[in-house]
């Protein structure tokens, strides 16, 4: 499918695809993790657009997105999914998303309530609260190179086995991250650094799924429970032996979560 542009309110050009047949009544937006682009979600988009039109962007920095200057705030993020939304003509979708991805999700639901009709929050957390170790990356990234980073990005991704197992996986998402800008990724690490929801999660009364994987040492059990302690009703899933990106270690586990939202949402 040939990507689309869509001008965000700052002036911003945002890159997107929806996908599906336009009468399904059920949407759903998804949001990727730090570093990734809309291609992340593509083991997952096939399966869901049988149940729903699936919208895929790249969030500002990167893949085919613009890359304005910082700083960045998942605030602006949340904005940037709104005028999305307004562009494609969807008042209101479930909105799912990974690692940064969920962080957006967050910052979307609490700036607009009433357009999030149910949340898929994935290897993701409220707020990371260690803005000095996210400043040490976006450092790294930007006076050592991207690739000085990528045996530390590996091993925080995916489990041993996994890597092993599939070599293309891991190499699909080494390319994809080592394409970042280092200057935008460097933003885009001060915003998470910076990035605190905690207060906005009791005010959350829409659906909402958390997953977390078993091993994920980026965005721990820990910081799945408080999410799921501060949003009622919320369901939180465990995947066995996957750590920080379910979402390509577990497809089929994820794509079952998102169907469940989706079958909440249509059912309402």
């Amino acid at each position: 499918m040939q990507v689309a542009k869509a001008t965000v309110r700052d002036g911003t050009r945002i890159a997107y695809e929806v996908h599906g047949r336009g009468k399904n009544t059920a949407r759903i937006a998804l949001v990727h993790s730090l570093a990734m682009d809309r291609s992340f979600w593509q083991d997952l988009s096939g399966v869901l657009e049988a149940h729903a039109d699936v919208l895929l962007y790249d969030c500002r920095g990167h893949g085919q997105s613009e890359k304005p200057k910082g700083p960045y705030r998942v605030e602006l993020f949340a904005d940037d999914l709104a005028d999305l939304l307004d562009h494609v003509g969807w008042s209101s979708a479930v909105i799912a998303g990974a690692s940064m991805g969920g962080c957006v999700t967050l910052a979307f639901a609490a700036a607009y309530p009433a357009r999030a009709r149910a949340l898929g929050l994935i290897d993701t957390t409220a707020g990371y609260h260690a803005p000095d170790k996210w400043e040490e990356r976006a450092t790294k990234a930007t006076t050592a190179g991207l690739q000085s980073m990528i045996e530390f990005q590996t091993s925080r991704w995916f489990t041993d086995e996994f890597r092993a197992a599939h070599p293309e996986i891991v190499s699909r998402s080494v390319n994809t991250f080592l394409a970042n800008d280092p200057q935008a990724y460097a933003e885009t690490c001060r915003m998470l650094g910076a990035c605190d929801l905690t207060a906005a999660l009791p005010l959350m009364k829409m659906p909402t799924a958390i997953v977390v994987g078993e091993e994920d040492y980026a965005t721990p059990i820990s910081m799945a429970e408080t999410l799921h302690r501060g949003i009622a009703g919320s369901t939180l899933t465990v995947l066995e032996k996957a750590r920080h990106l379910t979402v390509l270690e577990k497809p089929e586990r994820i794509a079952g979560e998102l169907q469940k939202l989706i079958e909440t949402v249509s059912a309402q």
